[in-house]
């Protein structure tokens, strides 16, 4: 008993649950398991009691083959049925070979006869089930750590050649330091790849910092990228710590690289080739250590050639180069990805589990995306909307129409997919908001609020 005491002293409590309708040998086995400080028990005298407490998630039950109310293999199904990983240990008060043997059969970690050795038989199998739990955990422990080093499908869903490849450069590309280049179309998820060789890599810990250079004014980028000291310009009334900065001993991601003004290039290759940069208005030097990933949906190459990309910064920031295809050459991942964004939608909006019919599957196959992975999202979460709520059916799926009434092929934000659907359906039930409300499954005051900020307009 002192053996198995000190190698699980340090567990974390573990819980008996023993099920015994006899007062006083409950109370022999209660007394006889609770010396290790370790075990919490509980004691049930019908298996009705048991069943009822199932959610105190059990690591063992004794249960004995004769109770008031059930016996121990009508009790075992029922256990095993809620959880099947729950060991269950049968005593007996008769000797049966052939229901020993069917209670092993239907899972049950062991059989013992009541007698006087009964309580240390179940102290042995306790430890037995202990360690082997212990053992299990370990090995669950290391494969999420290595799952968590090198599975990158947990962040970026596919299946298909073309993302097996690009798989195998992203587990390149998380074993050094080395920048990465990421080219792809616009909606082909290029951040979503940046983060996942930022968390696979030695610098998961330490700062990601995404910054898109399209979306920052030219006037502003300099500070945002390297900081300013206070007083360096009108309005710099304290000193700004830049992005760079933000990134130490991390990864920066630039996104679309290629809309970098010239001038702000150079200054980007010297803070790259000296790993130091200095605030504006400053004079102090600031060593960094980044790990630098870029992206762009243009050719930076066509780019150098056309005189608008600096080619010794273009050698400098090309490091390992990953080019992401687009959603219409990746085959059945179309599918995939559509289901992975429907349970995540049903998930957050708890509406159940809902299924994609042949003839919606079929359809998304056929159609080419032009928005990628992006719009394949926004077009799920609609239609799941748009469903009986059970299945998505073909003609619950919208596509984007040559106008461009319901989904954009070009690059928008959530909330502007969101405004283009209300105005869709605005227009398809003649501004009635009450029944858009009603179909979108949104609240009215949302509507009236997007019109009255002028994101939206009745017709």
């Amino acid at each position: 008993m002192c053996i198995f005491m000190r190698n699980f002293h340090f567990m974390e409590q573990f819980r008996i649950f023993i099920v015994e309708d006899d007062p006083w040998y409950g109370e022999i086995l209660e007394y006889h398991l609770s010396q290790n400080p370790d075990h919490e028990i509980y004691r049930y005298t019908t298996g009705k009691e048991c069943l009822a407490n199932l959610s105190k998630k059990p690591g063992l039950i004794s249960v004995d083959y004769s109770l008031p109310d059930t016996n121990g293999l009508e009790l075992l199904k029922k256990i095993k049925e809620y959880n099947s990983a729950i060991p269950v240990v049968i005593i007996s008060g008769q000797e049966d070979v052939s229901t020993a043997v069917e209670l092993l059969k239907k899972g049950a970690s062991d059989y013992f006869i009541k007698d006087d050795n009964t309580k240390e038989l179940l102290w042995i199998a306790i430890g037995r089930i202990k360690e082997r739990q212990s053992l299990v955990k370990e090995v669950e422990d290391l494969k999420e750590e290595l799952g968590q080093k090198y599975d990158f499908t947990k962040a970026i869903k596919g299946n298909s050649p073309s993302m097996l490849k690009i798989f195998s450069l992203l587990e390149k590309a998380s074993r050094t330091n080395i920048n990465v280049s990421i080219t792809g179309e616009t909606g082909t998820g290029k951040e979503v790849v940046a983060k996942a060789i930022h968390y696979n890599s030695e610098r998961k810990k330490k700062p990601f910092v995404a910054v898109n250079m399209a979306a920052i004014p030219r006037e502003l980028i300099e500070s945002e990228l390297f900081g300013h000291e206070k007083g360096s310009f009108t309005g710099a009334l304290t000193r700004k710590i830049g992005k760079f900065e933000e990134a130490n001993k991390g990864t920066l991601f630039l996104d679309e690289i290629a809309e970098l003004d010239l001038s702000l290039q150079s200054k980007i290759l010297r803070v790259l080739q000296e790993r130091e940069l200095i605030r504006v208005g400053g004079n102090e030097k600031v060593p960094l250590d980044v790990r630098l990933i870029v992206a762009t949906h243009k050719n930076l190459l066509d780019e150098v050639k056309k005189g608008h990309f600096r080619e010794d910064l273009f050698y400098r920031i090309m490091g390992l180069p990953v080019d992401l295809p687009p959603l219409r050459e990746r085959g059945n991942d179309i599918l995939l990805l559509a289901k992975f964004f429907l349970d995540e939608f049903c998930k957050s909006n708890k509406l159940g589990n809902i299924g994609i019919s042949p003839e919606a599957k079929e359809k998304l196959m056929k159609y080419s995306f032009p928005g990628n992975v992006r719009e394949l999202k926004a077009i799920i979460d609609l239609s799941a909307v748009m469903g009986d709520g059970q299945n998505i059916n073909a003609d619950d799926i919208f596509f984007a129409s040559a106008s461009g009434d319901l989904l954009s092929a070009s690059e928008k934000t959530m909330k502007e997919y969101t405004a283009d659907i209300i105005k869709h359906f605005l227009k398809k039930y003649d501004n009635n908001v009450v029944k858009v409300a009603d179909k979108l499954d949104i609240g009215k005051s949302t509507i009236y609020k997007m019109i009255q900020n002028n994101e939206l307009t009745l017709n």
